[in-house]
This record gives C-alpha cells, sequence and structure tokens, in this order.
C-alpha cells in the first residue's frame, strides 16, 4: 500500500487543512473528498488535486483505504460507524460524539466490529509534549508535584459556534486532559472549575465562558491547573509545565511563547508569537495525518484511542457541571 487512496469528509476550516496536508503526506497517492455543500467539495478538491464525491456512500464505494472525519461533531457517530462497517481505518477530529453518553454506543460498536478508529489529539504529536512524556517516562522528573497547562486563543470564535460547542472546557481544556492523561498514565478522578465572562457579553448569554481554570486531582493525588481563555492580546498561548521532585520541563517555552518577561535586561523571548492553533501545531497536524496513514498500512503509533478521548470528554463534563453547580466533582 505505498500509494494509499483516503477519504476525507468534511472540508470547512480544519477540513480544508487536512485536505492540503494529506495531498502532501508521503505514500498517499489519492484524496476523494466530500461534504453536504457539493460544490465546496468540488471547489477544495480541485484546489489540492483531489477528487470529490457526491456523498458519503459514494465516498465509501471509491475504494478508499481510510476515512478522516472533519465534519460538524454531530455527524462524527454516524461516520465513524460508516467506515468501521466498511472495514477500514477510521481517523476522526474529536469528539467521538456530542456527548459521552452519545459516544459510548460508538465505543461498543467500535468493539464489536473490532474496528480500527483513532481520534484527533494532535498535541500528542508535537515534538514539545513528546519530550515532556519521554522526559517523565525516563525519571527524569522524579515524581510530580504540580502540573500546569494554558490553551489562550488570541480571540473567540464566533458566538454561533460557542452555542453549540459544549463549552470552554468541552471544546478546548479537553486537549489538556487528555495530554495530562497521556504523559502521566494517571486518570483524573475530581475537578472543581471556576470561569468568568469579562469579553463579549453574548457568549455568557449563550452559556459559556471566556476564561476558565480547573484544579484536577489525579488518582495518585498529583495536582494538575488547567487554565483556558478566547482573549489573550499576547497570542496564541498554549503551554504545559511538569514540575517534579527532581526535575521541570515546559512545553511550549521557546522564542514564539506569547508572553515576555519583566526582568531587567532579559529579552526572551523575541520572535513573533502564533497567533492560531493550525500554526501553532502545524507540524504536529502533518505528523498525525502521517500517523494515520502509516496506522491504514498496519503500523500503530501514539494517535488517541477513541476510549482515550471519551475518558479526556468526561473530565471535561465534569469540570463543565463544576462550573455550573461551583462544588468539586468526581469524574464518572
Amino acid at each position: 500500500m505505498s500509494d494509499l487512496h483516503l477519504g476525507l469528509a468534511g472540508v470547512g476550516r480544519i477540513g480544508v487543512m487536512h485536505a492540503h496536508t494529506i495531498v502532501a503526506t508521503p505514500g498517499v497517492g489519492r484524496l476523494t473528498v466530500t461534504d453536504v455543500d457539493a460544490d465546496r467539495a468540488r471547489q477544495v478538491g480541485a484546489e489540492v488535486g483531489a477528487d470529490s464525491a457526491a456523498d458519503v456512500e459514494a465516498l465509501l464505494a471509491a475504494g478508499i483505504d481510510g476515512l478522516v472525519v472533519a465534519t460538524g461533531t454531530a455527524q462524527h457517530p454516524e461516520l465513524i460507524r460508516a467506515g468501521v462497517e466498511a472495514g477500514i481505518p477510521v481517523f476522526s477530529e474529536k469528539p467521538v460524539a456530542p456527548d459521552v453518553a452519545l459516544s459510548l454506543p460508538v465505543l461498543d460498536f467500535i468493539a464489536r466490529r473490532d474496528g480500527v478508529v483513532r481520534i484527533g489529539h494532535q498535541r500528542r504529536y508535537d515534538a514539545g509534549y513528546l519530550e515532556a512524556k519521554r522526559a517523565f517516562t525516563a525519571g527524569e522528573l522524579g515524581w510530580l508535584h504540580a502540573i500546569r497547562a494554558v490553551t489562550c486563543d488570541v480571540t473567540p470564535p464566533p458566538v454561533s459556534f460557542l452555542a453549540t460547542s459544549g463549552g470552554l472546557f468541552r471544546d478546548c481544556s479537553v486537549h489538556d486532559f487528555d495530554v495530562i492523561r497521556w504523559i502521566t498514565g494517571r486518570e483524573v478522578v475530581e475537578v472543581y472549575a471556576r470561569g468568568s465572562n469579562n469579553g463579549d457579553p453574548a457568549i455568557g448569554e449563550v452559556g459559556d465562558v471566556d476564561s476558565a481554570l480547573a484544579v484536577c486531582t489525579l488518582d495518585d493525588g498529583t495536582l494538575a491547573v488547567v487554565t483556558a481563555s478566547r482573549y489573550n492580546g499576547a497570542g496564541h498561548d498554549v503551554r504545559l509545565e511538569l514540575q517534579g521532585s527532581k526535575g521541570s520541563i515546559e512545553v511550549g517555552l521557546d522564542e514564539r511563547t506569547a508572553l515576555r518577561s519583566a526582568e531587567p535586561g532579559v529579552t526572551f523571548p523575541g520572535g513573533t508569537p502564533h497567533t492560531t492553533f493550525a500554526e501553532r501545531f502545524a507540524d504536529a497536524y502533518r505528523a498525525e495525518i502521517a500517523a494515520f496513514a502509516d496506522l491504514v498500512r498496519g503500523i500503530d503509533g501514539e494517535l488517541c484511542r477513541p476510549e482515550d478521548a471519551v475518558a479526556a470528554s468526561k473530565v471535561a463534563d465534569a469540570a463543565q457541571e463544576s462550573l455550573i453547580t461551583g462544588v468539586p466533582v468526581r469524574v464518572g
């Protein structure tokens, strides 16, 4: 399978990015795309040199070797099932389904059909996160006494998106919850969350917050603090700090980190901060698609399994519940 034929369902913002990435991935010889907007599918296909299919049924009938799902969240379950039913590997953007309750039947379907499905948590293929995991696993940090995760966008997405995203913890911090589990190998057992709205009042009107903090307790007692914001004028800021009994390490601390030092004479960082998640994780997205191509060939890697994606979503659900109730919530 040196020249794979991959299919892509959904050519919105992230789907277009995946389309460009897929056609540039070594070993992929052909891409076929589809979208509920058939004209857009044809347009994007022409832009990247891909074929287009009228619908998902036609896409699967085209003889694709693997399916990439980049549609809206509500369509993820049916497309994952369709790919599994067709007997091909599936890579779907997170989450598995709009909520955990809807995700569980999908996990059961995948298990019963022995399906090969992975979920998009691209930070697992970012060089910094990989090094942090290596250092912790190798014992270089000792035991962890503190974990701090930050994810901040420069400006918020459209309020229309926020109205259906499930909240800041579910659409943003879920990536932090995933990498905390992935790096430490521990489960989050309790979450206490707080949030605020100091930006656009419309964000609060649709039930979301523009800034939030969650204190997470892991099953070995380690504490992790996860913060997120929709308004970070300094730039797109994504970092993870692991402080241990032997050493500490920080992901995302480089010349493009979206902060400045208050110390006299210190000019670090001196680069231009990232402005979008696509820019910050461009290399990780490329590595993630390359890993999916390997998976289609039968070579597994660090791609997020659906059960792990749902586990991260459970933490996000607990954080959202705590945000609403104002009390700590056990992760169910």
